[in-house]
């Protein structure tokens, strides 16, 4: 999920990126009035700035998800797997265990099947709906890992779509959106008027373009939170999905190759680092999209 989400805030940062560039342009290099100016006490219309924002927040968090299959794809290069062609055994019975799994989650569409060539132990889930999701695996995830410990990281993934984990992260960040959006217009308005009016429209567009970077990057660390959360709560999933025991083989399997990977100390190897959990603290942790494999583990021994 951590590739995923990873991709997910990228796409959504740049989409928000580009309206605003968009729209300052068009303040610029046209007679539309689009700053909402001179309806308060602060010289700004808030109410037409707030309406604004939750349209940007919220359509760049919504075409963010609508592109999210596409660009995991793209990006990662996954090989689709379609169970009416022609597959290796190793291919089939991956999309025999992913089918397997969706049908003991509930889901009446059965997830695309994909495998991306990668010496990371890594798989992931991604997709707009239920309906048109996809679940990947590594070529290094299957080559180093045994059958169980698979199929326990592959009922992690379907348990992020049964769960509708990406609706609900585009919803937290659609709100997480509005708010970045909203805070950097109003702010940048406020700077701008200590500077001579010819300045205006250049210090109100550079501190947009700053402020909402900025904001964007305190507001990912309200969304890697609640990820962190989901992740416990897809890790219940794949235990009932696949077994408790499996579950928990799986992730100390990548407890191993994520220790693997710090002691190697080398680049390359920090790929192994599964699933993109770390154990870095500081602000490193507050970015963390999964909590701590330990923790992990022990909530599920718990059970």
């Amino acid at each position: 999920m951590g590739k995923r989400i990873l991709l997910f805030l990228l796409t959504n940062i740049l989409i928000m990126t580009t309206v605003v560039i968009v729209w300052g342009l068009l303040v610029n290099f046209t007679s539309l009035d689009l700053n909402f100016r001179n309806d308060s006490a602060l010289g700004i219309n808030l109410p037409a700035v707030m309406i604004f924002s939750l349209i940007i927040g919220f359509g760049g968090a919504f075409i963010s998800l609508a592109m999210s299959r596409w660009v995991a794809k793209m990006m990662m290069k996954v090989k689709v797997l379609n169970p009416d062609e022609s597959l290796t055994q190793a291919e089939r019975a991956i999309v025999e265990k992913v089918h397997r799994l969706s049908r003991a989650a509930g889901l009446a569409h059965m997830p695309e099947v994909g495998i991306y060539q990668s010496a990371e132990v890594n798989a992931f889930a991604t997709g707009p709906s239920k309906k048109r999701s996809l679940v990947a695996v590594s070529s290094g995830l299957l080559q180093t890992m045994d059958d169980a410990a698979v199929e326990g990281v592959i009922a992690h993934e379907v348990a992020h779509v049964a769960n509708g984990d990406m609706v609900t992260m585009t919803l937290l960040q659609g709100v997480v959106n509005t708010f970045v959006v909203f805070l950097s217009r109003v702010i940048a308005m406020i700077a701008s008027r200590f500077v001579r009016p010819e300045l205006q429209f250049v210090v109100q567009f550079a501190a947009i373009i700053i402020l909402q970077i900025l904001f964007s990057i305190l507001g990912s660390m309200v969304v890697s939170a609640y990820s962190r959360h989901r992740e416990f709560h897809a890790d219940r999933g794949g235990a009932d999905l696949a077994g408790n025991d499996k579950m928990i083989h799986a992730l100390r399997s990548l407890k191993q190759y994520a220790n693997r990977a710090v002691a190697n100390d080398r680049t390359d190897d920090s790929a192994i680092q599964t699933m993109k959990i770390s154990g870095k603290g500081g602000m490193m942790k507050l970015l963390s999209t999964h909590p701590d494999l330990n923790d992990r583990i022990a909530r599920l021994e718990q059970r």
